[in-house]
């Protein structure tokens, strides 16, 4: 008769999918669009507008355009035209690349932290199975001494 172990080990179902390789990090290409042309084409169009505005230099480029109309701006001796010259020529064109480059910054670090934490949980899911192993084992060992223990 084989020896009972002391303990039935059960993996979670995100363990079991993790050790049979089902479990990956998600990609952003999984996350776009991937029904019919249009909205693929829609999402293909609208990343590569961020990519290009979400650049400093497209910010330089934009401020660059503002600065045109600065001159007109200020030879008008009005104040709400100045005020609108910062507020809807300068400041939304400039500031439209300049936020999207923070956030695509910010996203970039948040990447590399899930990554991490996913790799990390990883690590950890790998230690807990050496753990079952080794437990497992003790199992064995322990049976056999209960074993021996009852026959003498």
């Amino acid at each position: 008769m084989a020896a009972r172990s002391l303990y039935d080990y059960v993996p979670h179902h995100r363990t079991k999918e993790k050790l049979d390789h089902v479990a990956r990090p998600v990609k952003v290409s999984e996350q776009l669009p991937h029904g019919n042309l249009a909205a693929r084409f829609n999402s293909w169009f609208a990343v590569k507008v961020t990519n290009g505005v979400g650049t400093m230099w497209c910010a330089y480029a934009f401020a660059a355009l503002a600065l045109v109309s600065l001159p007109s701006a200020l030879s008008s001796h009005n104040a709400d035209t100045l005020v609108s010259w910062v507020s809807q020529t300068f400041l939304q064109l400039v500031l439209l690349s300049v936020i999207i480059v923070g956030q695509n910054v910010l996203a970039t670090a948040a990447d590399k932290r899930a990554e991490a934490t996913y790799n990390d949980a990883d690590a950890v899911l790998h230690e807990v199975v050496k753990l079952q192993e080794h437990l497992a084992a003790q199992d064995e060992v322990l049976q056999k001494l209960l074993g021996e223990r009852a026959a003498s």
